[in-house]
């Protein structure tokens, strides 16, 4: 029988050996990929010691899921990452059925900590229960807490979840005390987020629920965030099992929202004041944001999700991948995104078509790729032209479709002429928000990644295409004329 101790030590080696058979080329340039095996939620995204960590929920040895384990990824800018080994393993008993997803935290000594859920498997004495455990060590190399676990559901009161409480998202507050929020599902108020505060980091109490669901945002709440925004304070949450709704934009299933609104930090009340969802796409799940040196707030999330992965084809020595970094900002009360500012370093082969007339179908020198970061400026304000159409990823045989009805402020991302053979949700359509006169579509391609956000970044739409990346087109159709400026810029590491 494998002695616990050597988990660790056999995961690292089984990733260092099998990565070297995977080439650069057979991962996307910008959407961070797992070593080997198997990937999902973000974790312990961070800036430690000058450069941005993030570990992720991981499987080395198979491209399914499996007993988790943290793999680990490092970056100086947020778009170029470089691997590190294995954090953690299941090889404790307070963490034995894995290692789930949480957070990380420096510390005043200057050592790192991470704050993870612990699976305890059923047995005898007890059934499946989740619980928060830490490991403390220098950004590499870490050390399990003698405490196991330092944050058991005993603490919840009654009606909380031991089996479904999870996720655990920490940080520092202004009065030097640890605060943690985490998942969970109630009895009664189903979704829940729950938060905790410690004077170390090891001994927990049970401060009160944030928010919940009360049965119309999801049956359990997941991976949740807390952090204050542009003057208010946003509460990020995956929720489970969700009625659609199209008034709001969520779709039925697993969705990611954002909570909106007020906390007083002397209190810890919070007062819900919006919902939204935070993505409107087709894969994105479980984002964790950090805020970095500079100020801004930085959120990354995985890009799959879980009703739909089990049928895909594992083509490559891995599965799973990360959105690119997002910056986050409120605007009219809404949260909205944009890319991260450093993916302009990886710009080249800029083409620029400035007033464009465009009625009927059109296509510009220059204007292609499957790496590309491409800006699409509607002037809409007296145009004829009532339904505008990009194409992309395009050759005689695919396609993906952004189509905008501009007199219904819509817009619908279609990937149906991907390539896809499996009987999927293939469109999203979301609200097309114009400034100005002007309606701006941003696309970030990166081979089979494509990530469009809709205005000034109101809207996002996250999707994963079949498309063979030998299809590099890229065309235009307008039912009537209007102007269109493009900027496109290949991105090269």
């Amino acid at each position: 029988m494998r002695c616990k101790e050597t988990l660790l030590a056999e995961s690292r080696a089984y990733e260092r050996a099998l990565s070297a058979f995977i080439p650069e080329s057979d991962r996307p340039l910008v959407h961070l990929t797992p070593m080997v095996g198997w990937m999902n939620d973000p974790n312990g995204f961070c800036h430690y010691n000058g450069e941005y960590h993030l570990f992720y929920q991981y499987y080395p040895y198979d491209t399914v899921w499996g007993p988790m384990h943290w793999g680990h990824a490092v970056s100086r800018d947020l778009v170029r990452w470089e691997y590190r080994p294995a954090a953690l393993a299941p090889d404790t008993a307070a963490d034995e059925g894995g290692c789930f997803s949480g957070s990380a935290v420096p510390l005043d000594d200057g050592r790192l900590m991470l704050v993870y859920t612990g699976v305890q498997k059923e047995n005898a004495e007890h059934p499946e229960r989740q619980a928060q455990c830490v490991a403390i060590g220098d950004g590499t190399d870490f050390v399990k807490s003698e405490k196991k676990p330092v944050m058991p559901a005993a603490l919840l009161p009654a009606g909380y979840s031991a089996r479904d409480f999870r996720d655990p998202k920490i940080w520092r507050g202004a009065d030097g005390r640890f605060y943690c929020v985490a998942g969970n599902r109630h009895e009664t108020r189903q979704g829940a987020a729950v938060l905790f505060e410690s004077e170390n980091g090891l001994d927990w109490r049970f401060i009160g629920e944030l928010d919940a669901s009360r049965g119309e945002v999801g049956r359990m709440w997941e991976c949740p965030d807390f952090f204050a925004l542009d003057g208010t304070h946003v509460l990020l949450v995956s929720p489970q099992e969700m009625e659609g709704d199209a008034a709001l934009g969520f779709h039925p299933g697993n969705n990611t929202a954002a909570v909106i609104g007020d906390y007083d930090e002397t209190t810890h009340a919070f007062t819900r004041r919006a919902l939204q969802p935070v993505d409107e796409g087709f894969e994105f799940y479980a984002p964790q944001t950090t805020l970095t040196p500079d100020g801004r707030r930085v959120m990354i999330a995985w890009m799959e999700d879980w009703e739909t992965q089990a049928g895909k084809a594992r083509t490559h020595k891995w599965f799973g991948r990360m959105t690119l970094p997002r910056e986050l900002f409120m605007k009219d009360g809404r949260l909205c995104q944009r890319p991260v500012r450093e993916i302009e370093t990886l710009r080249s082969d800029s083409v620029s078509v400035q007033g464009a007339l465009i009625d009927g179908d059109a296509a510009f020198r220059g204007v292609q790729g499957r790496a590309i970061d491409l800006t699409a400026t509607l002037h809409i304000g007296n145009a004829a032209c009532r339904r505008f159409e990009m194409r992309f990823a395009e050759d005689e045989r695919h396609y993906t479709l952004v189509r905008c009805d501009l007199e219904r402020g819509a817009v619908t991302f279609d990937r149906s002429m991907s390539g896809s053979r499996r009987n999927i949700p293939h469109t999203r359509t979301v609200k097309a928000d114009c400034a100005d006169g002007r309606l701006t579509l941003r696309l970030i391609l990166d081979g089979d990644s494509a990530e469009l956000f809709v205005g000034s970044g109101e809207h996002t739409v996250s999707a994963l295409i079949d498309t063979p990346l030998t299809a590099e087109g890229i065309s235009f159709h307008a039912d009537g004329a209007i102007h269109v400026d493009i900027e496109k810029h290949a991105l090269k590491k």
